[in-house]
Protein backbone atom coordinates (compact mmCIF):
# COMPACT_ATOMS: atom_id res chain seq x y z
CA UNK A 1 0.00 0.00 0.00
CA UNK A 2 1.07 3.60 -0.63
CA UNK A 3 3.35 5.17 1.96
CA UNK A 4 3.80 8.92 2.17
CA UNK A 5 7.46 9.28 3.12
CA UNK A 6 7.19 12.99 3.81
CA UNK A 7 4.48 12.53 6.46
CA UNK A 8 6.21 9.48 7.89
CA UNK A 9 9.45 11.42 8.23
CA UNK A 10 7.71 14.31 9.96
CA UNK A 11 6.29 11.90 12.58
CA UNK A 12 9.07 9.30 12.86
CA UNK A 13 12.50 10.30 14.13
CA UNK A 14 14.01 7.02 12.84
CA UNK A 15 12.66 7.30 9.29
CA UNK A 16 15.01 7.51 6.35
CA UNK A 17 15.16 10.90 4.64
CA UNK A 18 13.09 11.57 1.54
CA UNK A 19 15.35 11.24 -1.51
CA UNK A 20 16.28 14.22 -3.66
CA UNK A 21 14.44 12.61 -6.59
CA UNK A 22 11.20 12.56 -4.60
CA UNK A 23 11.55 16.32 -4.01
CA UNK A 24 12.13 17.15 -7.69
CA UNK A 25 8.58 18.42 -8.20
CA UNK A 26 7.08 21.15 -6.08
CA UNK A 27 4.35 20.01 -3.67
CA UNK A 28 0.81 20.37 -4.99
CA UNK A 29 -0.22 22.52 -2.02
CA UNK A 30 1.30 25.93 -1.43
CA UNK A 31 1.49 27.34 2.11
CA UNK A 32 -1.81 29.20 1.83
CA UNK A 33 -3.74 26.11 0.68
CA UNK A 34 -2.08 23.96 3.34
CA UNK A 35 -3.20 26.46 5.97
CA UNK A 36 -6.70 26.68 4.48
CA UNK A 37 -7.46 22.94 4.75
CA UNK A 38 -6.44 22.61 8.41
CA UNK A 39 -8.78 25.06 10.20
CA UNK A 40 -12.36 26.37 10.07
CA UNK A 41 -13.37 24.26 7.04
CA UNK A 42 -15.96 21.52 6.71
CA UNK A 43 -14.15 18.36 5.56
CA UNK A 44 -15.86 15.51 3.73
CA UNK A 45 -13.86 12.53 2.50
CA UNK A 46 -14.94 9.89 0.01
CA UNK A 47 -13.87 6.73 -1.76
CA UNK A 48 -15.69 3.93 -3.57
CA UNK A 49 -15.83 0.15 -3.64
CA UNK A 50 -14.72 -2.08 -6.50
CA UNK A 51 -18.40 -2.04 -7.56
CA UNK A 52 -18.14 1.80 -7.71
CA UNK A 53 -20.48 2.31 -4.74
CA UNK A 54 -19.52 5.54 -2.94
CA UNK A 55 -18.59 5.88 0.70
CA UNK A 56 -18.51 9.30 2.37
CA UNK A 57 -17.82 10.50 5.90
CA UNK A 58 -17.17 13.81 7.66
CA UNK A 59 -13.58 14.18 8.84
CA UNK A 60 -12.79 15.85 12.15
CA UNK A 61 -9.38 17.24 11.41
CA UNK A 62 -6.55 17.54 8.93
CA UNK A 63 -2.79 17.67 9.23
CA UNK A 64 -0.36 18.56 6.44
CA UNK A 65 3.26 17.39 6.45
CA UNK A 66 5.95 20.02 6.84
CA UNK A 67 6.89 19.72 3.15
CA UNK A 68 3.18 19.88 2.12
CA UNK A 69 3.43 16.65 0.11
CA UNK A 70 1.20 14.59 2.37
CA UNK A 71 -2.21 15.14 3.96
CA UNK A 72 -3.72 13.19 6.85
CA UNK A 73 -7.44 13.37 7.53
CA UNK A 74 -8.86 12.15 10.83
CA UNK A 75 -12.06 10.10 10.88
CA UNK A 76 -14.13 8.15 13.37
CA UNK A 77 -13.57 4.39 13.06
CA UNK A 78 -17.22 3.43 13.73
CA UNK A 79 -18.64 6.10 11.40
CA UNK A 80 -16.15 5.46 8.59
CA UNK A 81 -16.24 1.64 8.48
CA UNK A 82 -17.28 1.39 4.82
CA UNK A 83 -14.89 4.12 3.73
CA UNK A 84 -12.03 2.40 5.58
CA UNK A 85 -12.87 -0.90 3.85
CA UNK A 86 -12.87 0.84 0.46
CA UNK A 87 -9.51 2.52 1.11
CA UNK A 88 -7.94 -0.69 2.42
CA UNK A 89 -9.10 -2.41 -0.79
CA UNK A 90 -7.18 0.18 -2.81
CA UNK A 91 -9.91 2.70 -3.61
CA UNK A 92 -8.89 6.24 -4.43
CA UNK A 93 -9.58 9.11 -2.06
CA UNK A 94 -11.19 12.50 -2.55
CA UNK A 95 -11.58 15.20 0.08
CA UNK A 96 -13.50 18.46 -0.06
CA UNK A 97 -12.70 21.39 2.23
CA UNK A 98 -15.28 24.20 2.41
CA UNK A 99 -15.14 27.41 4.43
CA UNK A 100 -18.80 27.85 5.43
CA UNK A 101 -19.00 31.66 5.64
CA UNK A 102 -17.61 32.18 2.10
CA UNK A 103 -18.19 28.77 0.44
CA UNK A 104 -14.55 28.83 -0.68
CA UNK A 105 -13.85 25.19 -1.53
CA UNK A 106 -10.83 23.09 -2.43
CA UNK A 107 -10.94 19.45 -3.51
CA UNK A 108 -7.96 17.08 -3.23
CA UNK A 109 -7.70 13.67 -4.85
CA UNK A 110 -5.25 10.84 -4.29
CA UNK A 111 -4.74 7.46 -5.97
CA UNK A 112 -4.86 5.69 -2.60
CA UNK A 113 -4.54 6.30 1.13
CA UNK A 114 -3.00 4.55 4.09
CA UNK A 115 -5.17 3.97 7.13
CA UNK A 116 -2.84 4.81 10.02
CA UNK A 117 -3.11 4.98 13.82
CA UNK A 118 -2.97 8.39 15.43
CA UNK A 119 0.57 9.66 15.92
CA UNK A 120 1.77 11.78 18.83
CA UNK A 121 0.36 15.26 18.38
CA UNK A 122 -2.58 14.18 16.22
CA UNK A 123 -5.05 14.42 19.11
CA UNK A 124 -4.03 18.06 19.65
CA UNK A 125 -4.46 18.68 15.91
CA UNK A 126 -7.98 17.18 16.07
CA UNK A 127 -8.94 19.31 19.10
CA UNK A 128 -7.63 22.50 17.48
CA UNK A 129 -9.55 21.74 14.29
CA UNK A 130 -12.81 21.04 16.17
CA UNK A 131 -12.51 24.32 18.10
CA UNK A 132 -11.85 26.27 14.88
CA UNK A 133 -14.84 24.64 13.16
CA UNK A 134 -17.11 25.38 16.13
CA UNK A 135 -15.94 29.01 15.97
CA UNK A 136 -16.60 29.17 12.22
CA UNK A 137 -20.15 27.80 12.38
CA UNK A 138 -21.06 29.91 15.43
CA UNK A 139 -19.83 32.92 13.44
CA UNK A 140 -22.60 32.32 10.89
CA UNK A 141 -25.34 31.73 13.45
CA UNK A 142 -25.30 28.04 14.38
CA UNK A 143 -25.70 27.16 18.05
CA UNK A 144 -22.55 25.83 19.68
CA UNK A 145 -24.36 22.79 21.09
CA UNK A 146 -25.46 21.77 17.59
CA UNK A 147 -21.96 22.15 16.14
CA UNK A 148 -20.40 20.16 18.98
CA UNK A 149 -22.98 17.41 18.39
CA UNK A 150 -22.04 17.34 14.69
CA UNK A 151 -18.38 17.09 15.64
CA UNK A 152 -18.88 14.47 18.38
CA UNK A 153 -17.16 11.96 16.10
CA UNK A 154 -13.90 13.49 17.35
CA UNK A 155 -14.59 11.84 20.72
CA UNK A 156 -14.72 8.37 19.16
CA UNK A 157 -11.88 6.02 18.23
CA UNK A 158 -10.12 7.69 15.32
CA UNK A 159 -7.60 6.86 12.63
CA UNK A 160 -5.72 8.89 10.07
CA UNK A 161 -6.14 8.65 6.31
CA UNK A 162 -2.72 9.55 4.95
CA UNK A 163 -2.36 10.30 1.26
CA UNK A 164 -0.33 12.25 -1.23
CA UNK A 165 -2.56 14.58 -3.24
CA UNK A 166 -2.19 13.88 -6.96
CA UNK A 167 -4.76 16.45 -8.11
CA UNK A 168 -6.42 19.51 -6.63
CA UNK A 169 -9.35 21.54 -7.88
CA UNK A 170 -10.89 24.88 -7.00
CA UNK A 171 -14.55 24.08 -6.24
CA UNK A 172 -15.70 27.47 -4.98
CA UNK A 173 -19.04 28.22 -6.66
CA UNK A 174 -18.51 30.51 -9.65
CA UNK A 175 -16.83 30.60 -13.04
CA UNK A 176 -13.60 28.93 -11.87
CA UNK A 177 -15.31 25.97 -10.16
CA UNK A 178 -13.73 22.74 -11.34
CA UNK A 179 -10.49 24.36 -12.49
CA UNK A 180 -7.33 22.44 -11.70
CA UNK A 181 -5.02 23.88 -9.07
CA UNK A 182 -1.53 23.89 -10.55
CA UNK A 183 1.65 23.17 -8.59
CA UNK A 184 3.35 26.33 -7.32
CA UNK A 185 6.55 27.26 -9.16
Amino acid sequence: MHQCAAYKNSHDMNATPVSTEEKADAPLLDEAHAGFITHHVAINVASCSAARLPSVVRAHGCCVSDDRRCVTLFVSVPRAARLLDDLRAGGGIAAVFTLPHTHETLQLKGACADVVPLAPGDDACIRAYVESFVEELCRIGFKETLVRAVMSSADEESVGLRFEPTAAFVQTPGPKAGSRLERPS
